[in-house]
């Protein structure tokens, strides 16, 4: 892994930036801010991210924190490039909250969910059906907003077809695809390893935008994140969501959360460019983007279907929002399109959000996840800060 890749925003001087910290003196996390270039430590008046974002005015609990040279910001930065588990180092941002996810929110990726269904798993039969679904749907399908009466009219031409799908179901219908990605605490950060099971054959990245919510349902920053997806798996049945989706190492997010300030609103989070670079140690280089203008489904109202009276979460939730990006590039054999290989570097990044980078492993190799909340508890008990 590159050891010059650079994880900070490129106007990080001026972001307000949250985020964790592993320490081997504290053998446990830290919450901090990193603002204009310094690690400022906010873990004795706020233990966990997920306390911090239930402040109203967190940009004022920033400027209040001292400024003791706990940590150095490069430092840390290279260990965590590095992965190296004996220093100091940035883990993925988020605590308690829950990891939940929304599917089929770009009408690209949304085709591309229901050709997996339709090859049942088998990427030899993906370019194919591509090419039948292309011709019978087309692009049209991807300027109708889901719940429309236009919506409910292009489904029942697809029923009579026989080409409906669940997928089509919640790209365009009212409800939309809302699952939980992972356990809580078990997501990976920059640096460390993703994973995917030995048993699958047909994977590949998902670079996404990821809500910061608290418990209130307010969407107060975002960051990046990698919804490492099974193919092959989930193509089988969408019952095998679980086994494609929730996986040893299989959930990457950070570097930091950006929350809003005057100078990164929501409005700009809708309009950012989000890119992926696959590098391969077979040489194979792989580029790709996601644009968040281009979703199906505002940000607010995917905060919306997770969080209300039907559902809460009293320590917020951080709200994958899909992707537009569904490789189709061949890596082996034609028409087989791409799955990874082990020793992957996956780099996803955003100017205004840096970049979250991240090799990868299979899940049954990554590191065992350990460290609960049962974990979490005791260590901040251990140190005073509960």
């Amino acid at each position: 892994m590159q050891s010059d890749t650079n994880l900070l925003p490129v106007d990080h001087e001026n972001a307000l930036l949250i985020g964790r910290i592993h320490d081997p003196r504290d053998n446990g996390p830290s919450v901090v801010a990193i603002r204009k270039g310094k690690v400022l430590d906010l873990t004795r008046q706020f233990p966990t991210v997920s306390q911090l974002l239930e402040h109203d005015d967190i940009s004022a609990v920033v400027d209040a924190a001292p400024e003791a040279a706990q940590w150095q910001l490069d430092a840390v930065l290279r260990s965590t490039l590095a992965n190296d588990r004996n220093s100091a180092r940035f883990l993925a941002p988020c605590d308690l909250q829950v990891l939940k996810a929304c599917g089929v929110t770009f009408a690209g990726s949304m085709l591309e969910r229901v050709i997996e269904e339709k090859a049942a798993g088998n990427p030899h039969n993906a370019a194919r059906i591509r090419e039948e679904i292309g011709k019978a749907i087309g692009s049209a399908i991807s300027s109708i907003r889901p719940g429309s009466e236009e919506a409910s009219q292009a489904r029942k031409y697809l029923i009579q077809e026989g080409l409906w799908s669940q997928y089509l179901e919640v790209g365009i219908g009212p409800d939309a695809e809302v699952f939980t990605k992972a356990p809580v605490l078990s997501s990976v950060g920059s640096g460390e390893a993703i994973g995917i099971l030995k048993a699958s054959q047909w994977n590949n990245p998902e670079p996404e935008l990821v809500l910061a919510v608290d418990s209130q349902g307010r969407i107060r920053g975002v960051t990046l994140g990698n919804d490492v997806n099974l193919r092959d798996i989930e193509g089988r049945s969408a019952l095998l969501l679980g086994k494609a989706k929730d996986n040893n190492a299989s959930c990457a997010i950070g570097p930091f959360i950006r929350l809003f300030d005057d100078g990164f609103t929501l409005d700009d989070a809708r309009n950012l460019e989000i890119s992926l670079n696959v590098s391969g140690s077979d040489g194979f280089v792989l580029d790709g983007h996601s644009s968040i203008s281009q979703i199906s489904r505002d940000l607010a109202d995917l905060a919306a279907q997770t969080c209300g009276r039907h559902h809460q979460y009293p320590d917020g939730f951080m709200l994958f929002t899909g992707t537009l990006f569904a490789p189709t590039e061949d890596r082996d054999a034609p028409g087989e399109g791409f799955t990874h290989k082990t020793g992957d570097v996956v780099r996803i990044s955003s100017p205004r959000l840096g970049a979250l980078v991240n090799q990868v492993t299979y899940s049954e190799d990554a590191p065992a996840w350990t460290f609960g909340i049962t974990q979490l508890m005791r260590n901040l008990a251990g140190r005073g800060l509960l």
